[in-house]
């Protein structure tokens, strides 16, 4: 059994210093791996390989999700596996910032919308889009959808 294989046996029995004993064995080889990995990325990648093999190890070894490691082998594949992961959380995270991920959520139940001042008013609103509904179809739709879209942002820029 090489020392590699010895100290992923200890790691998964339990031993805390077993780790760092780890890191030193192993991390030129994580360090290609992660420049590897980094290479197929597109160009403007922010996380550097040395971030990328520090998450990586600290998910490998975490105590509390203790792994069984088959092989030296295993283990590099399982770090393969988690840098992989890392890069699709980080894309994952790009995405949404740039799909207005920071946007605040509101419940529609929760918006006032603005509305005529007076029952009346809402009353006679309906009955001339009815009106314009039976004479113009269309007409009618475009007229409901700038009433309402006014009336809803008028509600926004209010709260």
């Amino acid at each position: 059994m090489n020392e590699v294989t010895r100290i992923l046996s200890a790691i998964e029995q339990g031993d805390l210093h077993a780790a760092a004993q780890l890191l030193p064995l192993v991390y030129d080889e994580l360090r290609r791996l992660a420049a590897q990995k980094l290479a197929q990325e597109k160009p403007g990648q922010t996380l550097q390989a040395t971030a990328l093999v520090h998450e990586a190890y600290l998910r490998l070894v975490d105590p509390d999700k203790a792994q069984q490691w088959n092989s030296r082998g295993h283990f590099f594949a399982a770090a393969a596996e988690a840098m992989r992961r890392i890069l699709i959380e980080g894309a994952r995270r790009r995405k949404a910032q740039k799909r207005g991920g920071a946007r605040k959520r509101i419940d529609l139940a929760e918006v006032e919308l603005a509305s005529p001042s007076s029952p009346e008013r809402l009353l006679l609103l309906d009955d001339a889009l009815t009106r314009l509904a039976e004479e113009d179809p269309g007409a009618a739709g475009v007229a409901q959808l700038r009433l309402f879209a006014a009336l809803f942002s008028h509600c926004l820029l209010e709260t």
